[in-house]
């Protein structure tokens, strides 16, 4: 049993994806505080041959809120100016007339909960791609709220009956393969490929928004791309990341 766990992020690099496409269940760390200048609210694209961010604006509220009590504004002008931008930056893509009408579909999503418009963008770009990944929340799960950090992961490994648990090759300092061990769990860390492809214009920027991947690469090319990845033992991967 095969489990990740990651924030629900605003269109999420490939990475995040092939990260999904990884796993048996992927558990959207929902109910976690909100962390304002993330990647829950906003994302880059690929425009005129520079990287351009495309932010969707969160309501104010207490800045220790989780993530599932914190809402999008209800701004048709704010989502305007994201389909502007994406337009301008891939009217040209060869993807472009297939992939628009999906992101004017997720984008004008009516729930305005930051959790619940990121989860259904997530779960519909994985069936728009391929992946059949079971998909949960945090919050819908029965766990002990109380705890924190490493012990929480473990604690929704545990839940799950997970014998592996994945994370991002940027969490390797904040994960320690002796705490997965003791609770009977494999640590590996998920460093995704520099899988080139062919972008719209420019030099070349890795790890942009998944809007980049899909608007330049026909689903068929999905397969291939969300294999580009590396799974790295801790020691592994924290030696990779001191050379990084």
């Amino acid at each position: 049993m095969r489990v990740a766990i990651m924030q629900p992020y605003f269109f999420p690099y490939i990475g995040y994806f092939q990260l999904i496409a990884a796993s048996d269940v992927f558990v959207l760390h929902d109910d976690v505080q909100y962390i304002k200048g993330g990647w829950v609210n906003r994302n880059r694209i690929l425009l005129n041959g520079e990287s351009r961010m495309i932010t969707f604006p969160v309501q104010k509220g207490a800045y220790d809120l989780p993530i599932n009590a914190r809402s999008y504004v209800d701004d048709k002008q704010a989502r305007r100016d994201i389909l502007n931008l994406v337009r301008q930056a891939y009217a040209k893509a060869p993807c472009y007339r297939q992939v628009f009408p999906l992101l004017e579909e997720l984008l004008e999503f009516e729930d305005r909960n930051v959790a619940h418009f990121n989860e259904n963008l997530i779960r519909r770009i994985c069936d728009f791609v391929g992946i059949s990944t079971r998909i949960i929340t945090s919050s819908g799960m029965v766990k002990n709220d109380s705890l924190a950090g490493e012990p929480r992961v473990i604690e929704i490994c545990k839940r799950l009956g997970a014998t592996d648990y994945t994370n991002p090759i940027g969490g390797t300092e904040l994960y320690h393969q002796q705490a997965f061990q003791d609770a009977g769990i494999t640590l590996r860390f998920l460093e995704a490929q520099n899988e080139r492809y062919e972008q719209c214009g420019g030099a070349w920027l890795p790890f942009l928004s998944i809007i980049d991947v899909l608007m330049c690469n026909p689903a068929e090319a999905f397969g291939p791309l969300l294999k580009g990845y590396r799974l790295l033992a801790p020691a592994d991967s924290a030696a990779q990341a001191s050379v990084s």
